[in-house]
């Protein structure tokens, strides 16, 4: 996750401009409204020969010998996103300056990587030297899933979320559900209805979803055998009420052109999405139109416009009951 737009709602978090994800060997983007129209990145991206040569001889103690490091072609959150080529195979890297406000991404990925294989990429080593806070994955190959109304990939979007919600949530910092939104509502004290035990996500950009298989081809029209949906990006993890991360899809599936009802009915086949209490979806549709409403107002360009429109769309929906 690298968090390229801002997460659905925050707790105490500090502010990122939005942007594009990193990810885990992604290679191919399906085209998403405004995605021409992305802000700029909130610092700049490093290339890994700009890392101080103490940094990458402590990345060799666990690679080997670096063939070639190419550094990904879309994100802007992380200051290094990197795939390298080594010795003992490639893998991925994302990394922080240590004083950056948003190194707690890296310890949040660090915690929970462990938890979420083989759903997300194993995390193969954590190194910090020179000022620098760096996480190795296992390298991925895949593109980033579809969300179109037609895509085959949505029945793997469900299939995976449906098997996080079967991975047990780890004694980790994560970040409070009810927290996260509960300045979006009218009454906080509401937001105990999204409050849960339960391991969620909440970033389903398609670009944090990839689609692996024997080949990266784009999707059929129906799903292949061997395809599969991977979750990368997880400093937005979150713990709190098992239909959150269905709903917080809803968002996303209507920036890529489902209207509410199509919205619903592909995030009802997640079983998760029947537990919602009496009004607890309403109140999150509501809170995701305020959140998304503020960050176009942050954040003003064609990615936020779409998304919170998307976001209005579905409160609206809602409200009309």
């Amino acid at each position: 996750m690298e968090q390229h737009l801002p997460a659905s709602g925050r707790a105490t978090e500090p502010e990122s401009a939005p942007g594009g994800p990193d990810g885990a060997g992604a290679s191919t983007a399906p085209d998403v409204p405004g995605a021409d129209s992305a802000p700029p990145p909130a610092s700049r991206r490093r290339d890994w020969d700009d890392l101080p040569a103490g940094v990458r001889a402590a990345v060799r103690e666990h690679t080997g010998p670096i063939r070639s490091a190419r550094s990904a072609g879309a994100g802007f959150s992380s200051q290094l996103a990197v795939t390298l080529d080594t010795e003992r195979g490639r893998v991925f890297v994302k990394g922080m300056r240590q004083d950056h406000a948003e190194a707690w991404t890296q310890r949040r990925e660090a915690d929970v990587g462990p938890h979420i294989v083989p759903l997300g990429p194993r995390l193969l080593w954590h190194v910090t030297a020179g000022g620098w806070d760096l996480l190795g994955f296992e390298h991925l190959t895949g593109r980033s899933a579809d969300y179109g109304p037609a895509s085959a990939d949505l029945p793997l979007v469900v299939e995976a979320m449906t098997a996080l919600g079967r991975i047990a949530c780890p004694e980790v910092e994560l970040a409070d559900a009810g927290q996260r939104w509960a300045a979006y509502l009218d009454d906080p004290a509401d937001a105990r209805l999204f409050t849960g035990t339960v391991l969620l996500h909440t970033d389903w950009h398609h670009t944090n979803v990839l689609i692996t298989g024997p080949d990266t081809a784009p999707p059929a029209d129906t799903p292949r055998p061997t395809d599969t949906a991977r979750l990368i990006d997880w400093p937005w993890a979150t713990r709190g009420a098992a239909w959150i991360d269905p709903a917080c899809w809803i968002v996303w599936l209507g920036f890529a052109g489902h209207d509410p009802q199509q919205a619903e009915r592909w995030a009802a086949k997640v079983p998760a999405w029947s537990t919602a209490p009496a009004g607890a979806l309403d109140l999150f549709a509501a809170a995701q139109a305020r959140f998304w409403q503020e960050t176009e107002a942050t954040y003003p360009n064609a990615w936020t416009h779409g998304l919170r429109s998307a976001a209005d769309r579905w409160a609206a929906h809602r409200a009309d009951g």
